[in-house]
């Protein structure tokens, strides 16, 4: 089942702004250090959110396209979301035991109580439950990689779905695959958020499961970066992300369109229960 959160084919060769237009402006361009600063304010600034992402994932060779309505709150962290093919997920900090609540939508419509990090929600898909919204756009401008970092430019402005956004984009050439010799306790789950690189990647590199536990000195290959090309689009009113693309040897890795974004307006905590109305679980 599919939760992430966000269209075109690397096949294809078409790039996330193929169905932009140029925004006109008189204004100076804005730089790169103050687009990246204001995106990074507005996304930490961000406490609630409901909004609708279309993502497309590479899985297996194979682009995995689905459409999810999401609301979720930080602190508590609370997520629900819905997808295209009527399968929901409710996720409550401290509820639950930790599980999330899913109704997958198809036989036997029976809701389950499953981990937001196991083999089972995470199959067939790039990133967990937990990790929908902002945060991994944020995390690309704080990696521990430097030089992936810098790599990003402030690439002049476009008109995505009516809304003027500016577009920030990053070229790496040197991603690639390398190395990684684990150390004592180390799983790929936590490997890949040391590295900021993306779980799924190492688990479709070397074969492996879900949160593999790595024996100390373990080699596995690991990407250097989270890819050879990135484009983010920023919405030029708020500064939250209009949607992300990101692209690495073998083309179109991810793509993530949000539109219906509604940000720092409060959501009943009536909303995060299992009994609201119209909800399944």
């Amino acid at each position: 089942m599919k939760y992430i959160v966000a269209g075109v084919l690397a096949a294809a060769g078409a790039l996330l702004l193929a169905a932009a237009r140029p925004a006109a402006s008189s204004r100076a361009p804005i730089t790169t250090p103050e687009l990246e600063s204001r995106l990074l304010a507005a996304i930490d600034g961000t406490q609630s959110l409901r909004y609708v992402v279309a993502a497309q994932e590479r899985v297996e060779g194979r682009y995995l396209p689905m459409r999810s309505t999401v609301k979720l709150t930080l602190t508590p962290l609370r997520i629900y979301l819905k997808n295209q093919q009527g399968a929901e997920a409710l996720y409550v900090a401290g509820q639950n035991g930790g599980d999330a609540w899913v109704y997958p939508g198809t036989f036997p419509y029976l809701t389950l109580s499953l981990d937001p990090r196991g083999s089972l929600m995470l199959r067939n898909q790039h990133h967990s439950l937990l990790q929908i919204g902002f945060g991994l756009i944020a995390s690309l401008l704080r990696t521990s990689e430097p030089a992936f970092v810098r790599s990003f430019r402030a690439a002049g402005d476009t008109v995505v779905g009516g809304r003027p956004c500016h577009v920030l984009r990053s070229s790496y050439p040197a991603f690639r695959y390398i190395a990684y010799r684990a150390g004592a306790g180390e799983t790929t789950a936590s490997v890949a958020t040391k590295l900021n690189c993306g779980e799924y990647r190492i688990l479709e590199r070397n074969k492996l499961a879900v949160n593999t536990k790595l024996a100390a000195g373990q080699v596995i290959q690991v990407p250097n970066a989270y890819g050879s090309r990135t484009v983010v689009l920023v919405d030029e009113r708020t500064f939250l992300p209009a949607g992300v693309a990101v692209y690495d040897e073998r083309g179109l890795y991810e793509k993530y369109d949000f539109s219906n974004v509604v940000a720092n307006q409060p959501i009943p905590a009536t909303e995060f229960s299992k009994d609201f109305p119209g909800y399944k679980f």
